[in-house]
């Protein structure tokens, strides 16, 4: 008997009993649907997850905060660092060792200078000025674009550019301009402030004071004593403006960036003027963006870092709490759909097990005409299978059925009348975010495929028994057999 042959009895076989394989199947069906729709919803969450946290911050980005403890680490087959006595510094030297590690794209400090007393001033005698000079922050020059941060005009910082004496490049944001007050209003007045998003009394977005893209900007250093003031100018040069982009930091919101060896140098000259110590003249920093290649391999690197001594945080930390929680959710919705196709594995069994009752004296003529005992048993495996596999592609159907109308919830109910957004029909499940606007449900292929070979997997399971026993009966005593 050919296998072509098997699968042509097989489907006689099944539909000679139309309603028992129906009712089998819709079983079969229950099951698959019941498991493609609760992992759909665990691929939901997990996207709806990864898209708040993008919108928290940079997903391939890693903080990382000074203090440390001894370390010493090997990279690339190289030990770097120091010996288990000596104390991590967040400085350049320990940046390079960052440089270093296998999938870190670039890395580069984040620099403020507290101490430093002054302002930034623009405008006819200097009318407008900044509150101070905390809005400046100082990075890498080269390593911008590489983190991913975007221009929005002009060019980005080079180290190599010729400014001119006592001319310092810097970029801008877009609320840069807002730094500005108006020094010839009352301190009381509210006409001396202006801020992001302030309108007029009809309703029009106020300008800054200062088009930082325009206008000459001066930032003066002040020794800050009133009997003997000392003074240190410096032009400022916009090269460019960067877009802001909260999720690498709040700073590329309205702060002036400069290079890193010119806010070193600003604090050297201060701390001259002022013949202090500030204690803060750029050797370690408090903060380093360290960009890693791929979100998969931020983990690897944030531990590497920690072992070296530092503390860091990025959102992959918060990222796999989130995955744990919605992985036990899952298990547990993945269990209660795995015993509706238990419950189906056994009608499966029931069903071909009356079949072999049924067929009895059928299977003791093809025992007797000399049909070997494995192509019996592959006739009733491949019935079971069948069984799986139709009961499987209906669950497929109808699971993606279920899928476009979790999704489209709000429009199908719009079309009948019916308001409301239910973008977060299942967002209290387990305390999960799903934001407005999530897909509350996501069947990719793999998903479809997996389904599909499982249920006929469990249909060939099932009929494992049914087809051994069948096998098993006497050629003579099923040929007696009515």
């Amino acid at each position: 008997m050919k296998i072509s042959d098997l699968f042509a009895l097989a489907a006689r076989n099944l539909a000679r009993r139309k309603g028992r394989t129906a009712l089998t199947v819709i079983g079969v069906a229950v099951g698959t649907c019941l498991i493609i729709v609760m992992i759909s919803f665990g691929l939901a969450m997990n996207q709806a997850n990864e898209e708040m946290l993008a919108s928290w911050g940079d997903l391939t980005q890693i903080e990382v905060y000074g203090g440390g403890s001894g370390y010493a680490v090997s990279i690339g087959g190289t030990t770097v660092g120091g010996t288990s006595d000596e104390r991590a510094v967040l400085d350049d030297a320990m940046i390079e060792d960052f440089l270093k590690m296998d999938h870190v794209v670039t890395a580069t400090p984040f620099y403020q200078p507290y101490s430093l007393n002054g302002a930034i001033t623009a405008g006819n005698n200097g009318r407008y000025s900044t509150l101070g000079l905390y809005n400046m922050v100082g990075v890498y020059s080269d390593a911008l674009s590489e983190m991913g941060f975007t221009l929005a005009s002009g060019d980005w910082l080079s180290d190599t550019g010729n400014y001119g004496r006592d001319v310092i490049p810097v970029l801008v944001c877009e609320q840069t301009g807002y730094n500005f007050q108006d020094t010839r209003k009352s301190p009381s007045s509210a006409n001396r402030y202006r801020y992001y998003g302030q309108t007029d009394a009809m309703g029009n977005l106020l300008p800054p004071f200062v088009d930082v893209l325009k206008d000459d900007l001066t930032l003066t250093l002040s020794n800050g004593d009133t009997e003997n003031p000392k003074e240190k100018t410096y032009q400022l040069k916009v090269v460019g403006s960067i877009n802001p982009d909260t999720s690498k930091g709040w700073w590329t919101q309205s702060s002036f960036i400069l290079r890193i060896q010119d806010l070193k140098e600003l604090t050297k000259e201060y701390e001259e003027l002022a013949d202090v110590d500030t204690g803060s003249g750029g050797s370690t920093y408090d903060t380093v963006y360290v960009k890693v290649d791929d979100m998969d391999n931020v983990e690897k690197v944030d531990e590497a870092i920690q072992d070296i001594g530092f503390t860091t945080y990025s959102m992959t930390q918060q990222r796999e709490a989130m995955q744990e929680q919605v992985a036990q959710l899952m298990l547990i919705l993945g269990c209660l759909a795995a015993f509706s196709l238990l419950v189906a594995a056994l009608n499966i069994i029931n069903t071909m097990t009356m079949a072999i009752y049924e067929r009895t004296r059928e299977i003791g003529i093809m025992k007797v005409l000399g049909c070997a005992l494995g192509k019996i048993r592959s006739m009733f495996l491949i019935e079971s299978g069948f069984i799986g596999l139709i009961g499987g592609v209906v669950g497929v159907l109808v699971s993606l059925l279920a899928s476009f109308v979790l999704n489209n919830l709000s429009a199908i109910l719009a079309m009948f009348g019916a308001g409301g957004d239910m973008s977060g029909v299942i967002s209290s499940i387990g305390g999960i975010y799903m934001g407005s606007g999530s897909a509350v449900s996501v069947v990719p292929p793999w998903l479809v495929l997996l389904a599909l070979a499982f249920s006929t997997l469990i249909g060939l399971v099932a009929g494992i028994l049914p087809a051994s026993r069948a096998v098993k009966i006497s050629a003579l005593e099923a040929i007696r057999h009515e």
